[in-house]
């Protein structure tokens, strides 16, 4: 019917064209309301679309308002017959002229009316996806499509959820005719602002107690997915797209969870993966340094609102993945293991690892690495299938990386093995794989792994055989690190398999063992299996005894464990001590001395080495004995149900204990009574690391002193205060002294205690020591404890192994001997120690120690402050959390002398100790010059800047603390330079996270170029002092600290101009109204602020009289890094005023005016000065030698300024150049306030040049008359 019509209706008549007309008006509304069939329909849209061309210009127009006039009423909700409006609209487009109005239009003009009107009205939400999908086939311009893809992007708001996905389909279509960046930024900023809508619901339902959910949180992101998906999909397509995604992302920097997400899926597109990891590594270590950067400095964070941090955005995004989003898990991981492998700890020199601990990440390096394991954790639990791959990667880099640490895939292992050991179970065969390397890993890489894996040996019967073959292999291996692999592995299961009736880990808990699946193997069924396997394993160890010293000494370290953990092992282990001492044991009583040293040493060609840790031997055997000892004590105690079979286990007890008791007391009798001959170690002795001879005797020596050391621990813990037991202590200790003293006369040089031989005492019995030496106070004790108290070498060495093992412990996590691997133990000790400590000091001042003693070393308060500050160091590196708990300790003996109110907050204990270190810091100053401790002062300060470290920056003690400290500074005249150093420090530190510290500096340089004049010496500086700390002598060595407080400045500075310069990019302030109101972006002035100060205290030291040196070379960088960041604010207002005139902020103008006029000739004459002061500096110097070193001196110095100063003129130039731009682009004559440069002109100096031929001439007549005779 359609086609008669058609054909009865020619378009050139005008009846046929109105007829035409009728039909499409008619047929179009039919179409849309549903009434016929869907096949039906698309024929007839088929056969009008053929003949759209035949129709008139003023049909097509009526044709073309009938579809806007539907559109806007909301009638066209199917969209079936939109088909047909891009037919017309392009039929409509090629007409020559149509009347619009009263006027007329050409087709196209009149196309563009129609397309503006539709994007300017309301649409339905209905019809939103048919319009775009419509669009597509219609031709538009570049302004036209952007008009429409903004039109669009609006209404994804009022769309339903469900309909996103499609309408983003037809939007990435439409992107092929442009709008690349517009589409894609559209669709990250709804789905950051819907995350951030749920996020803001679910905080206020959390907060209320409601459930209050516009959307549904796994709605949104199962949309997010498949969203995702489309993206990514184009991009496989269209790769224009993709290099516009990430272009956008480069250039705008601002991540969010939904791009964060969509980049980790575009990665498996193999074209983009290294651009969108390195754009990812790159985005989280720049907001792990912008956070670090702004924590540490108050004036950042006044100016800048906090932001969501790009970590927290990926582990978010870890937490979303949860919802069948598959594309985005594998980038995820393959991010996971690129952060760990970038990031993570590198071998220093000598195998150092140069991170430090991963618990108390502080670094931006460090951060990233531990966020790589925290992804890859949240992975390995959230996402089954990848389970495998993750493990397989960490035990592969665990074997492959053997020369750079792997501590931190370690760490991530015994995460997953906590996490889900059941799971790791099935991958048994990977495990049991990795174990067949062990004989060639790192030691440390072993005992790590093996730590991890524990849990899964007490579960698995098959990985735990596995591993002893691998053992017992490498305990045979040629390798000395396989051995003492094998050691380690043997040891551990020894401690981890308990055989029935040994103590429970509550009474024996160590911090070898993570306290995860907690199989305990002593049921009775395999309780005898259990005990046979461990004997096994103690006779496969037996072996290792006849082995190099290394791997005797990680059986004697390791022994202590196994006996806490399997007591019923007890006999075995200490009948293998036994047995092992008898071997250089001195039974005869009547010969000294009671030790044979001869087979502890071995010698390869001229080369001797220790073959038998003989003091580790002792110390084994002691500790093992007082465990048991005290364990048969606290067995008596509850010994009503002790049966015959234990009575008998325990005679065979008494006999081994009772003959090393004997031996141990033979020991000490002979010990005492051998004089330091009977070990070929007399005062004559030689102990150079040169011969053999010297080798020997140093090993003799060490050895010796470890025994000496060891009796000493045994006598003391047996003696229970008996006064002639300690006497006998005392000889003990006194031949130690002895032998100690030799060894450092030896040595050529003093070294302090932490240089030589590490002590043998335990960390446990060294708290003990302390605390009953110096704080017990108990009647029946005194008259004991008088004689150990008598000895001040004996109290002053306590004190200094109590510091070498607190250092030993900030250094490395864990100290020598029993107890020193479990943390809580340790930190128990630390706190027995600081209390100890915090007393002797506070409660006998130094000065009544030190009447009468002129002794160079350290007085004991001294000795006692210095562990102080150790043990807090040690603390805040170690114990991060818990430096309340160690406070508290202190309080728990200190509070019986001062009363204070309990409370628990941390700001508030610590400020009480604080208050404490600030009295004793004011008796120092107030004493007077001549009774002025410097060491003392500077550990105090050093103290008060670690405590102060624990105060929040905004509570009111902070605020004391910094006002103290500013009254110290201005009223303290101290000629100290370290002091005053450590003192103005403590300042900065303080000041950054109070208010910036531009004022400060400015008061300073000031103090400092009066107190050393000005370069022209004709000028008289005017007296001012701000703060009395600096003097004449301390003027010019506290330049260099001010000027890295500049630097630090600078890059705040630097940082915040680069930021806003990021910005400009999308959003551009209205640079000309902001500047006509008077109102300028706070960012801009607080900089054009900052840089005003600074360039008023540069100004002052550019002109004081510098000693040439490091502070001239350090000033003349400054400098130029000032020049240079003046030229980068240049640089940004250049970019602000292209495109859009306004008036450049008064501020700035001044800040030119003070460069210009102010600090740049200045720095003309301070280049001058400095050169002439070298020169002046040569010319001085009479004598030759002098001369020949001042040359010397003065060439290196040279060589440094031949850079420096060029680049500082540069700096200045270069600023000045673009000074000129941008008074061409504002229309302001900003070089009015700049001078001319000299510092390029050819000068020549008369009066020097004569000086100079003077002197040259007189030098060589000089040289004439001394050569004239051999010149004959």
């Amino acid at each position: 019917m359609i086609k008669g019509i058609l054909k009865g209706s020619p378009p050139s008549a005008k009846e046929g064209s109105s007829r035409r007309l009728l039909l499409y008006q008619n047929f179009i509304p039919l179409c849309e309301s549903g009434e016929l069939q869907a096949e039906v329909a698309a024929d007839i849209i088929g056969l009008l679309m053929l003949e759209t061309y035949n129709l008139s210009g003023p049909s097509l127009a009526q044709l073309a308002s009938l579809f806007v006039d539907a559109i806007k009423a909301g009638k066209m909700g199917s969209g079936k017959s939109l088909e047909l409006f891009p037919t017309v609209l392009t039929a409509l487009g090629a007409c020559e002229a149509l009347s619009y109005g009263k006027g007329e239009l050409s087709g196209e003009e009149y196309k563009k009316q129609l397309i503006n009107s539709l994007c300017s009205s309301r649409w339905d939400p209905q019809c939103v996806i048919h319009l775009t999908t419509m669009f597509r086939d219609v031709p538009l311009s570049q302004e036209e499509l952007q008009f429409l893809v903004e039109k669009v992007l609006r209404m994804f708001i009022k769309l339903d959820l469900q309909e996103i996905p499609p309408l983003v389909y037809q939007l990435l279509l439409l992107t092929a005719k442009g709008c690349k960046k517009q589409v894609l930024d559209g669709i990250v900023s709804y789905f950051n602002e819907q995350d951030l809508r749920q996020k803001e619901e679910q905080k206020d339902g959390e907060s209320m107690d409601l459930e209050i959910q516009s959307i549904p949180q796994d709605q949104l992101r199962h949309v997010e997915g498949t969203t995702i998906l489309h993206i990514v999909f184009a991009v496989r397509l269209d790769h224009e797209l993709g290099r516009e995604f990430l272009k956008s992302l480069k250039t705008q920097g601002d991540l969010c969870p939904f791009s964060i997400a969509l980049l980790l899926s575009v990665a498996r597109i193999q074209r983009y993966e290294e651009q969108v990891f390195d754009l990812l590594k790159g985005a989280i270590t720049k907001s792990f340094r912008d956070d670090l950067l702004s924590q540490g400095s108050k004036f950042l964070q006044d100016l800048l609102p906090q932001r969501c941090s790009v970590a927290q955005m990926i582990l978010n995004t870890v937490k979303n993945s949860v919802f069948g989003w598959d594309h985005v898990i594998q980038g995820l991981v393959q991010l996971g293991f690129i952060l760990m492998d970038t990031f993570g700890p590198k071998a220093g020199p000598f195998g150092k690892t140069i991170e430090g601990a991963a618990a108390t990440a502080k670094s931006p390096t460090q951060q990233s690495c531990r966020l790589g394991g925290q992804v890859l954790l949240e992975s390995f639990k959230m996402h089954e299938p990848i389970r495998g791959e993750i493990l397989e990667q960490v035990l592969n880099r665990l074997v492959t990386k053997t020369s750079s640490p792997v501590t931190h895939f370690i760490d991530l292992l015994s995460d997953i093995v906590v996490s889900a050991p059941m799971i790791l179970l099935e991958s048994s065969s990977k495990m049991t794989e990795t174990f067949d390397h062990l004989s060639y890993l790192p030691l440390a890489t072993v005992q790590g792994l093996l730590k991890a894996v524990q849990p899964l040996l007490k579960v698995s019967m098959s990985m735990k055989d596995a591993l002893i073959l691998v053992l017992r292999k490498a305990m045979f291996s040629s390798q000395l690190d396989g051995r003492k692999s094998a050691v380690t592995g043997f040891l551990l299961l020894l401690t981890n398999f308990r055989v029935l009736g040994s103590l429970a880990t509550s009474q024996a808990s160590q911090g070898i063992s993570l306290s995860q699946v907690q199989v305990d193997v002593h049921s009775r069924y395999n309780s005898a299996a259990n005990e046979a396997f461990c004997l096994e394993i103690l006779s496969s160890l037996r072996r290792c005894l006849g082995q190099q010293a290394d791997v005797r000494l990680m059986l004697y370290e390791g022994f202590h464990n196994v006996l806490l953990r399997n007591s019923q092992l007890s006999s075995s282990i200490m009948q293998t001590l036994l047995s092992q001492l008898r071997r250089y044991y001195e039974p005869d009583q009547d010969l000294l001395p009671p030790v044979k040293l001869e087979p502890c040493i071995t010698a390869q060609g001229d080369q001797v080495f220790l073959q038998e840790p003989l003091a580790h031997l002792l110390s084994c055997i002691v500790h093992c004995l007082l465990w048991l000892r005290s364990k048969r004590q606290s067995g008596r105690r509850d010994a009503d149900e002790s049966d015959d079979e234990e009575s008998d286990g325990s005679e065979e007890e008494g006999g081994y204990q009772a003959e090393l008791q004997a031996i141990l007391e033979s020991m000490t009798k002979r010990m005492v009574k051998s004089e330091l001959e009977d070990f070929e170690l007399d005062k004559s002795a030689e102990f150079s690391t040169g011969s053999s001879v010297g080798v020997k005797n140093s090993i003799y020596a060490v050895l010796v002193m470890g025994v000496y050391e060891v009796l000493i621990e045994y006598n003391f813990i047996k003696a229970d205060y008996s006064k002639s037991s300690f006497e006998n202590l005392l000889d003990l200790f006194n031949c130690y002294h002895k032998l100690a003293e030799i060894l450092k006369e030896k040595s050529g040089k003093v070294r302090s205690s932490t240089k030589g031989p590490r002590s043998l005492l335990s960390i446990g019995f060294v708290s003990t020591l302390l605390t009953t030496l110096l704080r017990d106070s108990s009647q029946s004790r005194e008259e004991a404890l008088a004689v150990l108290r008598s000895s001040g070498e004996f109290l002053r060495y306590s004190v200094t192994v109590a510091l070498q093992k607190i250092q030993q412990l900030e250094e490395t996590g864990h100290a020598d001997g029993p107890d020193g691997q479990s943390a809580d133990k340790t930190f128990r000790y630390l706190c027995d120690m600081t209390s100890v400590l915090m007393w002797r000091y506070t409660n006998i001042p130094g000065a009544v120690e030190d009447a009468g003693r002129k002794e160079k070393r350290s007085s004991l308060s001294l000795l006692c402050l210095e562990g102080l500050l150790r043990i807090f160091n040690a603390c805040l590196q170690r114990y991060p959390d818990r430096v309340a708990q160690l406070l508290s300790a202190i309080d728990a003996v200190t509070m019986e002398d001062n009363p204070e109110p309990e409370d628990s907050d941390v700001t508030a204990k610590t400020f009480f100790y604080i208050r404490q270190f600030q009295r004793a810091l004011l008796t120092q100053l107030n004493g007077g010059e001549d009774n002025f401790n410097s060491k003392e002062a500077q550990l105090l300060v050093s103290i008060l800047s670690v405590l102060s470290r624990q105060l929040q920056p905004s509570s009111p003690q902070f605020v004391q603390m910094i006002t103290w400290t500013v009254k110290i500074c201005k009223e303290t005249s101290f000629e100290d330079v370290a002091f005053t150093k450590g003192l103005l420090s403590l300042l900065f530190t303080l000041h950054v996270l109070y208010k910036s510290p531009v004022g400060l500096l400015l008061e300073l340089c000031q103090d400092i170029h009066s107190q050393l004049g000005d370069i022209d010496q004709d000028v008289e500086v005017e007296k001012q002092s701000h703060f009395a700390v600096i003097t004449m002598k301390t003027a010019s060595h506290i330049t260099p600290l001010i000027l890295s407080q500049v630097g630090r400045v600078l890059d705040e500075v630097d940082w915040l101009i680069a930021k806003k310069k990021s910005q400009l990019g999308f959003d551009k302030p209205n640079f000309g109204e902001a500047t006509q109101t008077g109102q300028q972006d706070s960012v801009e002035k607080a900089v054009t602020l900052q840089l005003g100060t600074l360039l008023t205290a540069l100004n002052e030291l550019v002109q004081t009289a510098l000693l040439p040196g490091m502070a001239t070379d350090t000033l003349l960088r400054e400098l130029s890094r000032t020049y240079t960041i003046l030229t980068t604010l240049v640089k940004y207002y250049i970019q602000l005023c292209t495109g859009q005139q306004g008036v450049l902020p008064a501020r700035f103008e001044k800040l030119v005016k003070l460069s210009g006029s102010h600090l740049t000739p200045q720095c003309y004459s301070f280049i001058t000065y400095v050169q002439s002061g070298e020169l002046a500096s040569i010319g001085g110097a009479e004598d030759k030698k002098k001369k020949k070193k001042c040359e010397a001196t003065a060439s290196a110095k040279l060589m440094r300024e031949s850079k420096a100063i060029p680049n500082l003129i540069f700096s200045i130039e270069q600023y000045e150049k673009f000074l000129i731009t941008l008074s061409k682009k504002s229309k302001v004559n900003l070089m009015q306030y700049m001078k001319l440069s000299t510092s390029r002109d050819f000068r020549i100096n008369p009066a020097s040049l004569d000086a100079a031929l003077q002197e040259q001439g007189d030098s060589q007549q000089v040289g004439a008359v001394l050569n004239w005779p051999y010149s004959l």
